[in-house]
């Protein structure tokens, strides 16, 4: 099972952003430790990060018909992203929705998700663990499908 991880703006600048909203880890580290699950799980993952709807975009159509499943950290396009709602959309890739932190209990702006409804889950508040918990669920999908 071949899946994206897909993480938008300023999540590179994970490490350097608010820790206590954010955590510790780099987006290099938290990648590291999503590939090495993803070995354990026997789950081929593809990573890709912008700043730029656009190009995010452009990411999932050129990859829609290559991967089984996708996990996305839309980071703030989360909450205004439309076209980035129709990419999620029009792929058809089951998508995973993930936010290091607990978005329902930021804000009131952060609360609103326009992807969430095109997502088969959210997961957030559980810091890069969240990520993990979307491998996991693709891994036992396939292990369902394969049975």
């Amino acid at each position: 099972m071949k899946i994206l991880i897909i993480n938008g703006p300023n999540l590179n600048f994970l490490g350097r952003r608010d820790s206590n909203i954010y955590g510790t880890l780099t987006l290099e580290e938290i990648n590291n430790s999503i590939s090495s699950k993803g070995d354990e799980l026997g789950l081929f993952v593809n990573f890709f990060q912008s700043n730029h709807e656009g190009d995010l975009i452009d990411f999932i159509q050129q990859n829609t018909d290559e991967y089984d499943g996708m996990i996305m950290n839309a980071g703030a396009l989360t909450h205004y992203g439309l076209s980035l709602a129709d990419a999620i959309s029009d792929s058809k890739i089951p998508t995973i929705e993930v936010h290091l932190s607990n978005i329902h209990s930021r804000e009131e702006f952060r609360r609103r998700s326009v992807i969430a409804h095109l997502c088969i889950g959210q997961i957030a508040g559980f810091g890069s663990n969240g990520y993990l918990m979307a491998l996991n669920y693709f891994a036992n999908l396939n292990h369902r499908k394969m049975k």
